[in-house]
């Protein structure tokens, strides 16, 4: 059945085309079905709806463009009232939508007058997720390309928050023509067949052999503590091919900070988390496998205590299955007399584009469950180091170099490499994200297949200037520091009292790394951070243009773990050490690194003014970061100032080249083996009283 919806939306007497939120239902938001791309590489998650299949078929029900923004609620919809006669449709698990007394079908478009009401009801199960598409959509400003909300930066939607009651929501104008999309909507359940692809990590290198297997055999758990972030399984303890990630951390899944995909499931010391349209960017745990593309919508669905289990498919097989989950969409929109992007118009559907078939290279088989092979693999050669390149999912590649250590050579040459692919970057390619010593790309897989775009990759590594001769323009930023500040002991203090009371690094983060690092005195911790020089070599790292940062002095790496299970709760721009690598969080949020102190933002989103910098993450690739401490009353002023704009980091022009390690690492070289082998010793002693 096809729907007319091409009148212009009339109004009540006020004059305002708006939904007014009687009640607000539970974490209910703005969110759109694209949300933001192409900020993944400075922690900006790309939030939109997390079961985007069913939102998608919601817009096309009220004639929507795939940009048209509605809501999504969790477990209680909101009660709306319309100023305005509309046309509205719900989907996903919203199965008891009420609209003046007459309950509504989901996928079925209904007209709604001025004056309406809609109460989406409970959402009694199954599935997790209710979604709400108006004709027109809901016209809230974009924010960095999208009207999605994302809670935890608070930006997007309604003022970057859940609704509250008494909020107005301005409605866009008349959308194209509708349909009934009823049939077409997936089946919920409570028991779910999840379709991964393994790797980019895996067996023999980070779990045994019949580790992976264990990792696929198990039945899996969803837990409580699941949410837009990341949805947490609970089932069997990983089997790890190590006893720990050496300079990563002291666990097993600690590894060198690289990116994620969305989708990907990344063992957060022997829990695996799911990452999700909200979720981090960049992070140091293993990622056995990836939900394949067509599958992420479940993730929205999952309800704590529903049944998982991750079977494993092949590129082919991932590929087929998004193929015709864009057949049903380009059908629908076939249908409703709409264009690819839902524009009225009955020309281009984009039918054929969607469900053409694939050939699969035959280097992109694998053994079963273990470590996927590469697509390539390439040995040292000349100045270039020996890298590789795996498929992570069906719509990402990661690029994995050198040794499995930290080496600031790996990391330029990365660096160097990301920037040619910058520069050469074909069509198709969405994302691209510097790790310590990988790079992830991230690909829209109509456009761009990801084995052609992992030969090009080898083709540019072919031609990265030597890293040794390279010098680069930065700065150098000096951020006041708090060390003890109360909010980092508050985290300490919730984490010990909700989390993990017998943690070796509870009560007191700074004296766990004191005894990580065989150093006298508590206070040994805080000047050693007050004297290094750091290099920032990753961003996002936590969200929202945080900075992972080491040392460029040997000497002064203070060497640590990540928390196992991970904090639930961190203050914005703590600052924390992991492994050896120091990071300023960018927001409130989850976290895992050993906390010191608290910084200033390296956030700052304000409104566009002219003459204003309009970018609002103030650090990047390759700064060098001093420390400078202040009492915890002369941060909070210079916080104040600016988050405000009245005042900005303070910067100054700076250089780096590797020629300036070699020299230090040459100069001090007995005392560099000294204390490696100290913090050796004091590693293994503290691994033995955790045992002992």
């Amino acid at each position: 059945m096809t729907v007319a919806l091409s009148d212009p939306v009339r109004s009540d007497a006020s004059g305002d085309a708006v939904i007014e939120v009687v009640k607000p239902g539970i974490q209910t938001t703005v969110q759109d079905q694209a949300g933001r791309s192409g900020r993944w590489d400075v922690g900006v998650p790309p939030s939109g709806a997390f079961d985007d299949f069913s939102f998608a078929l919601a817009n096309l029900a009220v004639g929507n463009s795939r940009g048209g923004a509605g809501l999504e609620c969790v477990m209680v919809g909101p009660v709306l009232r319309f100023t305005a006669s509309s046309v509205i449709c719900v989907a996903g698990a919203a199965s008891n939508a009420v609209l003046d007394g007459t309950r509504l079908t989901p996928g079925v478009p209904t007209a709604v007058t001025a004056g309406g009401v809609l109460d989406l009801g409970k959402l009694a199960g199954p599935g997790m997720r209710g979604y709400l598409a108006v004709s027109g959509g809901i016209d809230v400003d974009p924010v960095l390309g999208s009207r999605s909300t994302f809670v935890l930066g608070k930006f997007g939607g309604l003022s970057g928050r859940a609704l509250q009651a008494g909020d107005r929501l301005p409605l866009g104008g008349s959308g194209g023509s509708g349909c009934d999309v009823s049939s077409a909507l997936p089946e919920l359940m409570s028991a779910w067949n999840l379709r991964v692809m393994v790797g980019p990590h895996g067996a023999p290198v980070h779990l045994t052999s019949d580790g992976a297997e264990a990792l696929f055999a198990a039945g899996w758990t969803v837990d409580h503590r699941s949410d837009r972030t990341g949805i947490r399984l609970t089932g069997p303890t990983p089997r790890w091919a190590r006893t720990d990630g050496g300079e990563a951390g002291l666990h097993p899944s600690n590894v060198h900070d690289s990116a994620y995909p969305v989708g990907g499931i990344m063992l957060s010391g022997d829990t695996p988390v799911i990452v999700g349209p909200d979720g981090p960017s960049l992070g140091g745990f293993v990622v056995p496998c990836v939900v394949i593309g067509a599958d992420r919508w479940i993730l929205g669905q999952l309800r704590p205590g529903d049944a998982v289990r991750l079977v494993p498919v092949s590129l082919d097989e991932a590929q087929t299955a998004s193929a015709a989950r864009r057949a049903t969409l380009a059908a629908w929109i076939n249908f409703a007399g709409m264009d690819q992007d839902g524009r009225n118009g009955t020309e281009g559907t984009g039918v054929d584009e969607f469900v053409h078939a694939w050939e699969v290279d035959p280097r992109e088989t694998r053994e079963p469950l273990g470590l996927p092979a590469p697509i390539v693999a390439l040995p040292p050669s000349g100045h270039h180091p020996d890298f590789t390149v795996r498929l992570a999912g069906d719509r990402h590649v990661l690029v994995e170099a050198g040794n499995v250590e930290f080496d600031l050579t790996v990391r330029m040459w990365v660096h160097l490499l990301a920037d040619a692919l910058r520069a050469n970057r074909p069509g198709g390619v969405t994302e691209i994200v510097e790790g310590v010593r990988s790079l992830l790309v991230a690909v829209d897989d109509t456009l761009l297949r990801p084995t052609h775009l992992a030969g090009l990759l080898a083709e540019l590594a072919g031609q990265v200037a030597d890293p040794t001769s390279v010098v680069l323009d930065v700065r150098e930023v000096t951020l006041p520091i708090a060390f003890d500040h109360p909010q980092a002991h508050e985290a300490m203090r919730r984490y010990q009292k909700s989390v993990n009371p017998t943690a070796p690094w509870c009560p007191d983060n700074v004296e766990f790394i004191r005894r990580m690092n065989d150093l006298a005195e508590r206070s040994d911790v805080f000047d050693i951070v007050a004297t290094a020089d750091y290099l920032v070599v990753g961003l996002g790292d936590v969200y929202l243009g945080a900075p992972v940062a080491v040392p460029i002095d040997p000497r002064h790496r203070l060497v640590t773990t990540k928390y196992n299970p991970a904090r639930t709760w961190t203050p914005q721009n703590a600052v924390g050490i992991g492994g050896i690598y120091l990071c300023v969080y960018g927001m409130e949020g989850p976290g895992g690194y050993q906390l010191v102190g608290r910084t200033v933002p390296v956030w700052r989103l304000l409104p566009d003014e002219p003459g204003r910098d309009p970018q609002p993450w103030l650090l990047r690739q390759f700064d060098r970061l001093r420390f400078a401490p202040v009492s915890t009353a002369e941060l909070e002023d210079t916080r104040a100032d600016i988050l405000a704009g009245r005042a900005d980091l303070v910067a100054r022009p700076a250089q780096f080249s590797l020629a300036e390690v070699a020299d230090i690492e040459v100069t001090h070289a007995a005392e560099i083996a000294a204390l490696r082998a100290g913090r050796r010793v004091a590693f293994a002693a503290e691994r033995a009283r955790w045992n002992g």
